[in-house]
């Protein structure tokens, strides 16, 4: 609108213009013709009066239409100026305030990463104290375990010296020994106290950590509602998940037991590390969970993701990981069990909201010869199945892929599927720990998975696969 009001104001100034050159030259035309009509009746003097009056009439006539039109365009012409000035005004007004928006942006951003990188390197002073505290601690531990030696043998030294009056340098011995001992003891506690002080400091740096990379990368948090176990069936029975079993001992038996359900018939009712000797087989150590009045055998355990899964056809054919943690107890070992009679196969699930369910199949596997195939009958269970019944399911790795379907690669697809397949299923319990927290929306086909054919996901925290002969007593 604005341009078209400035070509209207320069086509009202062309026509002014070319009146002003015209006016002059006409005038002395007509004076001439109307001289030249009149010369023969009126005096020359008559008709020159007559002449100037009629130029003045027309010039004033043309003089006032031109004030008109250059009054008019001084007026449209201010107005349009003044609507310019007010859009400038308003233009130069948004400028600096996002001018000076940016600049405040700007200055939040560089003191958030600034903190962020204070906070990381108090972080690993943290975490290098913490270590060295360990260290000290684990040192001190060592001599009150010497120390309380000495002390058990003073003590059978007083058992003998209640008869016999015991000497002044005997006494100051045990006197000296008990005041060091006492001393040890309280600098242990001050310690460990100390330890707690700083366990709980690196949290709370940890927790800011987070708090301000969230802010810096515009993490959002997962909605887990769609993938935990919330809805479903409650679990009926105690499904146990230990965070690290490192207590766990190793047990020995004189005789040799073929799995962790005749250890516990032999009289060995806790839960822990035993060395088994299946028939026809050397023997190696395995984890035993003692639950529903019997033991079974765990052959798959994954809790914080402290292990890479991502494993060759080797791996996971000999086993790997640490039987106290998180580990793969091993293709050929599981299989070594196994064929020695009929056994119950049970899976225990948990999401990260800690709801824990469970599902058990009857089972066969098959020997390397075989790939490991595997058959599953569901029997019992809190969660849709998730593995195809019936259906001989072979096992394979990023370097061992058994079943190419439509030259569908699946472990390469499907980071760390190192699982049974008769096609590319989507559940899998020995893919890669992703935790609900991270950068950007989580891959499904690079998780922890429990993907039933007609369900939902379920993410999971943790995982345990167990196995018990058949003899076992229905336990839902």
């Amino acid at each position: 609108m604005l341009n078209n009001q400035k070509v209207s104001g320069a086509e009202n100034m062309k026509i002014i213009l070319v009146f002003l050159f015209i006016a002059p030259l006409a005038l002395p035309a007509r004076a001439e013709k109307d001289y030249s009509s009149f010369d023969s009746a009126v005096s020359p003097e008559t008709k020159s009066r007559f002449a100037m009056l009629d130029d003045v009439r027309i010039l004033a006539n043309g003089l006032l239409q031109l004030g008109h039109g250059l009054k008019d365009f001084v007026h449209k012409t201010k107005g349009q100026m003044n609507d310019i000035f007010q859009k400038l005004y308003i233009f130069d007004r948004s400028f600096y305030e996002l001018s000076q928006q940016t600049s405040e942006i700007k200055e939040e951003e560089e003191q958030l990463r600034q903190t962020t990188a204070r906070l990381q390197i108090n972080n690993e002073e943290i975490k290098n104290l913490s270590q060295e505290m360990n260290s000290k601690i684990e040192d001190l531990i060592q001599n009150k375990i010497q120390l309380q030696e000495k002390v058990w043998g003073l003590e059978d030294k007083v058992t003998k010296l209640a008869v016999v009056q015991p000497s002044v340098q005997e006494t100051k011995e045990i006197s000296s020994l008990k005041a060091f001992v006492e001393q040890q003891d309280n600098h242990i506690k001050q310690l460990l106290k100390i330890v707690e002080d700083q366990h709980v400091q690196l949290d709370r740096q940890h927790n800011q950590i987070k708090e301000l990379e969230d802010k810096l990368n515009h993490i959002e948090l997962q909605d887990l509602t769609e993938n935990s176990f919330t809805g479903e069936q409650t679990e009926s029975d105690a499904t146990s998940f230990p965070a690290r079993n490192v207590t766990a001992v190793t047990h020995k038996p004189d005789g040799a037991a073929p799995d962790c359900t005749a250890l516990h018939n032999s009289g060995l009712r806790s839960s822990g590390v035993y060395t088994i000797k299946p028939n026809g087989s050397e023997a190696f150590d395995v984890y035993c969970e003692t639950k529903f009045g019997s033991s079974w055998t765990v052959i798959q355990n994954r809790v914080d993701g402290s292990l890479d899964f991502n494993q060759t056809w080797d791996a996971y054919a000999n086993g790997f990981g640490d039987v106290n943690e998180e580990f793969w107890l091993g293709l050929d070992k599981t299989y070594s069990i196994t064929k020695q009679g009929d056994y119950i196969l049970r899976i225990e699930l948990q999401d990260w909201k800690d709801n824990k369910r469970h599902i058990e199949y009857a089972f066969s596997l098959g020997g390397p010869e075989t790939n490991y195939t595997l058959q599953l009958s569901r029997i019992s269970g809190s969660i849709p199945n998730a593995l195809p019944e019936q259906t001989e399911l072979r096992f394979s790795t990023v370097d061992h892929d058994a079943d190419l379907i439509n030259n569908f690669n699946c472990p390469e697809n499907y980071l760390g599927t190192s699982w049974w397949h008769s096609e590319c299923e989507e559940t899998n319990l020995n893919g890669k720990y992703v935790a609900p927290r991270s950068k950007g929306r989580l891959d499904r086909r690079k998780g922890l998975y429990w993907k039933p054919k007609k369900g939902r996901y379920y993410l999971l925290k943790s995982t345990k696969i167990m196995i018990h002969p058949t003899d076992l007593k229905s336990f839902d």
